[in-house]
């Protein structure tokens, strides 16, 4: 249904007359919000002129960057957006948590890149280095193992409790070959996911926009929900139930992002009543033999030493790990029980779950690899889980305070060191803090302020200027009228509008059922 609704919805635009007012604003506001739009434009021009001009010599020849690009906002204000607030991807430098452009400029980068900064882009780029040395006897040998392996797969044996292991070359690599095997083993076709949550881009558990076909095979179900747990009771043709516990910050909604955000967005995280729906799970999929299996592609180790099964304490059938344990380098792994990770059968010569990779084992992964499983045993990496929880609240919460001193309708929630930033107020315009962050030296991923990931070396001096920076962009951007507040339009009220502009431009109509309406594109 999803697919069928993506593949009907038109793309349809806001004219420059039309985009300021969308709330019912007064002209003064509107005139004060078209200044600010341009004024804000000719800053980020002004700041980093050599980086947009080498990232605009990307456009139209690296598809992801117009994609990026396409989706950073509401598609309604795409055309104003790539017209006057240009966004640089280009960049020269990190530094601890702080990352260059071209232009010089240094900004805290609170992408973490997708994830993989743990420990801090230093460490990585250490331990890159090192692990080059150590593999270089050896160079690039496929199919041979380095020595290191051994080791690695005692290390990761030990992390995730399980028996045997795999080596991929992506998180998505990863999922995949654990959704084989529980089908080869079990003999079930089905594979349970939940809504919203994300397992990689493949056909196979991406079901809805995204995918150019429908995914057979698939159930989407509710998470936290009794009637998820029954339909896991009643089926007979389930093979494995998929997990990603970062859905544990909005269950059953999309994750976050700027480009989608149209009227307010919250989250909310509740620890122990996430760790009990993980427990029933867990007992269900026991009494059905249903293989249940932690994606921690995502959030893993950055939670626990021993992932999301010690931090949760519920342990899985099936792990897969990725980004940050390949030590900086591209890795997927696959750790589980020795009957549901053989890949064929003793008494049937042909019968086999084929999976291999030209880069498995690759030996500059494989040291990069032990690189991080050997730091994550010291001292200082174990520093970084005591009290995960209370100390990345407290973190979050001293902006929070801020925010709320300076009646700033922002707030902060978190899982660990994974940010999301809320606007529990309804308005139409709050996809445009991540442009002010950038001026204000932040740099969020192509998701702007849905999901910020912070990185484990950062400082009280750090979080200090972060919160500076994060409240400099919320008063300029409140200053320039954005979060005038019409007291008379709900959230509700505002997705209408959109339903029916989107209805309007469907029948080939320009009419957003206001005094000026949006033109078709």
């Amino acid at each position: 249904m999803a697919l069928r609704l993506a593949r009907l919805l038109p793309r349809y635009e806001y004219s420059l007359a039309d985009a300021f007012g969308l709330d019912d604003a007064p002209p003064n506001v509107v005139a004060h919000r078209r200044a600010g739009f341009e004024r804000l434009g000719a800053r980020l021009r002004e700041m980093a002129p050599r980086t947009i001009e080498a990232s605009r010599g990307l456009e139209g020849v690296v598809s992801d960057v117009d994609f990026v690009n396409a989706y950073r906002a509401p598609f309604q204000f795409r055309a104003l957006v790539e017209r006057t607030l240009p966004m640089g991807t280009v960049v020269a430098e990190t530094c601890g948590p702080r990352i260059r452009d071209l232009d010089g400029n240094w900004e805290y980068d609170l992408s973490g890149s997708y994830g993989v900064n743990l420990f801090g882009s230093d460490f990585y780029r250490d331990a890159i280095e090192r692990a080059v040395d150590r593999a270089r006897s050896l160079g690039v040998v496929l199919g041979p193992y380095h020595p290191v392996v051994a080791e690695n797969v005692e290390r990761l044996r030990s992390i995730s409790g399980l028996d045997e292991v795999s080596f991929h070359m992506s998180g998505t690599e990863a999922v995949m070959q654990a959704v084989r095997l529980t089908r080869y083993h079990t003999g079930r076709s089905h594979v349970v996911r939940f809504t919203g949550a994300y397992h990689g881009w493949w056909d196979g558990v991406q079901a809805g926009p995204g995918n150019p076909r429908p995914s057979h095979e698939v159930y989407t179900l509710a998470e936290m929900s009794e009637r998820s747990l029954s339909v896991l009771r009643s089926r007979h043709d389930i093979a494995c139930v998929l997990v990603n516990p970062i859905q544990a910050m909005h269950p059953n909604a999309v994750p976050p992002s700027d480009g989608s955000l149209i009227a307010e967005r919250t989250a909310n995280y509740d620890k122990p009543a996430y760790g009990e729906w993980l427990r029933r799970l867990r007992d269900v999929c026991t009494a059905r033999g249903i293989v249940l299996i932690f994606d921690e592609v995502f959030l893993g180790f950055r939670v626990a030493r021993g992932g999301i099964q010690e931090y949760f304490g519920v342990p899985a059938d099936l792990v897969t790990y990725g980004k940050s344990v390949g030590g900086g380098l591209p890795i997927g792994v696959v750790c589980g029980r020795h009957d549901l990770m053989r890949r064929f059968r003793d008494d049937r010569a042909a019968d086999i779950c084929f999976a291999r990779g030209t880069f498995n084992s690759h030996p500059y992964v494989m040291t990069a690899m032990n690189e991080f499983l050997r730091h994550i045993e010291g001292e200082a990496a174990r520093d970084t889980w005591r009290d995960i929880d209370a100390r990345w609240t407290t973190r979050a919460n001293v902006i929070n305070q801020r925010f709320a001193a300076a009646a700033i309708p922002v707030r902060l929630a978190n899982m660990t060191s994974v940010w999301v930033t809320c606007y529990p107020d309804p308005g139409r315009y709050h996809w445009m803090y991540q442009f002010y962050l950038r001026a204000a030296g932040i740099r969020t991923a192509w998701i702007g302020t849905g999901r910020m990931i912070l990185s484990h070396d950062l400082t009280t001096a750090d979080l200090s200027e972060i919160g500076d920076r994060m409240l400099a962009a919320a008063d300029a951007m409140q200053a320039d009228g954005w979060w005038w507040r019409n007291p008379t339009l709900s959230a509700k009220q505002i997705k209408r509008r959109i339903l029916r502009e989107s209805l309007s431009a469907a029948r080939g109509r320009a009419s957003s059922g206001r005094s000026s309406p949006p033109r078709s594109a």
